[in-house]
């Protein structure tokens, strides 16, 4: 016998719960490494995040530095003067963590979860790392191998072709129209390269190191400034340069001759999180097409059956902010799919959304706040995000307060100003012989030289 679940007595959801106030130790070392300590007692772990800013300052270096800085993610873990690869990741280990590096256009990022016993030994492992790294030579030959191999399958797929083009597009002659590097410049990478990149750019002057868990905070920055006082370094951070203006494009069809699906991204500015309209924008972004309840899914997806997974979202790097549209659609509906996205964009920007609309939506960003702060993990990513974008812990708090007060009128106005269709870049991949033509219909259409065919015809 098949129940049926009477929605009636599912009761309401409950008022979002406020932003936990964040009990938050901040001190700045005498060599520049700042030390936010959120002290999270309970469970007998630690989330370590330190951020170094690591960008490329220009976009004559962009194609270089980052070939280099995608080796050196790697490469940095290799070994130092008293350890192997094995061996630094046996002492972190045994720690209960993990050490991982990651770089993105504006930063590098080492971050582990260890025991919290096991602070010290995996600060003086980083130390280690920070100041006597080797980059031996024929280890880094290969990892870049490695990093080149995985540049160019990441540069073969559609998604980040797309997503590439629209980068190009965007932001032009500026560091951030680079999202990868050519697989072509990685080989050319050195591990004398490397040894000068680090002693440059691995400094502690402007990088954060952000410790959250079952800590002191006193003695847990006392610990920081014991294991990572002899970190120095002979250049300074490095932060993207301010990001120019574009005037509005053509639509841009990036040909893959025989592909069966069409990826389509439109991509503009958005307010930084600094900017008082942060809140309404992404509310709007949430109606338009940020969660599965949105209008975008409810047409392109639902009603009509062009693509499974539409989104749109609100994203942040350290010189700009973006609003971002995705859809991967059938060849033949990329002409109907994109007009379809270009009337639930023009229709955002010219008529209110319901107050459900908007309930529905703000407790949705609430509750993934909520969610994504609940853990020591995500916890730690946030602050650290934030104390890169000049902004204190406090701000999650502040932000939670601003996205309870937005009114319709406000989402509106928002959905105006960044959500309009005329002010949004866009650009297609596809099988440009069979998708040019119907979106020529929309506006001005060019096309960029064809890519490698698709081997599986996908």
């Amino acid at each position: 016998m098949t129940s049926v679940l009477d929605l009636d007595l599912v009761p309401p959801l409950g008022e979002p719960r406020p932003q936990p106030e964040l009990a938050v130790t901040d001190r700045t070392l005498p060599t520049g490494l700042r030390v936010v300590v959120v002290p999270r007692p309970g469970v007998p772990l630690v989330e370590l995040r330190l951020r170094v800013p690591f960008a490329a300052g220009s976009a004559r270096a962009a194609a270089q530095h980052a070939a280099r800085a995608s080796v050196l993610s790697g490469a940095v873990l290799l070994g130092t003067e008293r350890h192997d690869q094995t061996g630094i990741a046996q002492l972190v280990q045994a720690q209960g963590g993990e050490l991982v590096v990651s770089t993105d256009p504006d930063r590098v990022l080492f971050s582990t979860t260890l025991l919290t016993e096991g602070l010290t030994p995996v600060l003086d492992v980083l130390a280690e790392l920070l100041t006597a790294a080797t980059y031996p030579n024929a280890q880094v030959e290969a990892e870049r191998a490695r990093v080149a191999e995985r540049i160019a399958i990441a540069r073969s797929q559609p998604g980040v072709i797309a997503r590439s083009a629209l980068a190009e597009r965007r932001y032009g002659a500026h560091p951030y129209a680079l999202q990868l590097p050519a697989p072509e410049q990685v080989a050319l990478v050195r591990a004398t390269a490397l040894r000068k990149l680090h002693r440059e750019r691995l400094v502690p002057a402007g990088s954060t190191l952000v410790l959250v868990g079952d800590l002191d905070p006193e003695a847990a920055v006392d610990a920081v400034g014991t294991a990572l006082g002899d970190w120095a370094g002979e250049g300074s951070a490095v932060t993207a340069p301010a990001v120019p203006e574009q005037g509005r494009t053509a639509l841009q069809v990036v040909d893959r001759p025989g592909a069966v699906q069409s990826n389509v991204r439109l991509g503009g500015p958005a307010p930084r999180r600094t900017d008082p309209d942060l809140a309404a924008v992404r509310l709007a972004n949430m109606v338009f097409g940020g969660y599965f309840s949105s209008r975008l899914v409810e047409n392109i997806r639902e009603r009509r059956g062009y693509t499974y997974s539409p989104r749109s979202s609100v994203d942040h790097l350290a010189a700009a902010s973006s609003f971002l549209v995705e859809a991967d659609v059938a060849t033949e509906v990329t002409g109907p799919a994109l007009l379809e996205t270009v009337y639930e964009l023009g229709r955002m920007a010219l008529l209110p959304v319901t107050e459900a609309e908007l309930d529905g939506a703000r407790r949705y960003v609430l509750g993934s706040m909520a969610l994504s702060t609940a853990t020591h993990a995500g916890l730690a990513s946030t602050v650290s995000a934030l104390i890169g974008a000049d902004l204190a812990p406090e701000w999650l708090a502040e932000h939670q307060r601003a996205l309870a007060a937005v009114t319709v009128e406000e989402v509106q106005e928002a959905a105006r100003r960044y959500l309009a269709p005329d002010g949004l870049t866009a650009v297609v991949v596809g099988d440009a012989g069979r998708i040019a033509d119907p979106l020529r219909v929309l506006g001005p259409v060019e096309v960029a030289a064809p890519t490698e065919p698709p081997a599986d015809g996908a």
